[in-house]
């Protein structure tokens, strides 16, 4: 479980503590302190969050260095396995279907707030909300796909930057027209 009471928020508002530095607040313990910086409120029930990984990225990129900035940048076909409990949900998806992948940028920085867009130092810097900088404090990657074939648990993909190992969050369809839907 996430644990989002007692998460401090930077005087400046660059870069969030780093995990490590954060205690928890449950059974009467209270949070580090940290010169300039206050607590962050949240409401009780936005403060635990259980996310587990329907499934998880196979592909060539296995350096973010390496990796295209957005799918449709030069991104290699990759893999996306779901985990075998998940495989009812997959019923009905084909290929030639245009799917929103949610993942879990595990390699991400989550103390960033603020980037250069698309690391180009000409640039503003720009709180991650208004990019799509990997690093943010909670690296959810959103990822428009062309499934290219669906072989048992394995979905063949096309337009997919993560990099191999990158867990899998959820799948969803791109939605139509409203007519269409």
């Amino acid at each position: 479980m996430l644990d989002l009471r007692g998460v401090q928020q930077p005087a400046i508002a660059t870069s969030l503590p780093r995990a490590e530095s954060l205690t928890s607040t449950r059974a009467g313990r209270s949070s580090k302190q940290r010169p300039g910086l206050r607590p962050l409120t949240y409401p009780e029930a936005m403060t635990d969050l259980d996310l587990r990984p329907v499934g998880r990225v196979e592909s060539s990129l296995r350096d973010r260095a390496d990796a295209p900035r957005q799918g449709d940048e030069g991104a290699p076909d990759a893999w996306i396995v779901i985990d075998a409990a998940c495989a009812p949900a997959l019923a009905g998806l084909e290929a030639g279907a245009d799917v929103i992948v949610l993942t879990w940028l595990d390699r991400a920085d989550r103390a960033v707030l603020a980037v250069h867009p698309r690391g180009d130092v000409s640039r503003p810097v720009t709180g991650v909300f208004q990019t799509r900088s990997p690093d943010r404090p909670n690296p959810i990657g959103l990822h428009r796909v062309r499934v290219l074939a669906v072989e048992g648990t394995r979905l063949h993909v096309r337009d997919l930057e993560a990099l191999d190992g990158t867990p899998v969050l959820d799948l969803k369809p791109v939605l139509g027209d409203v007519g269409d839907r």
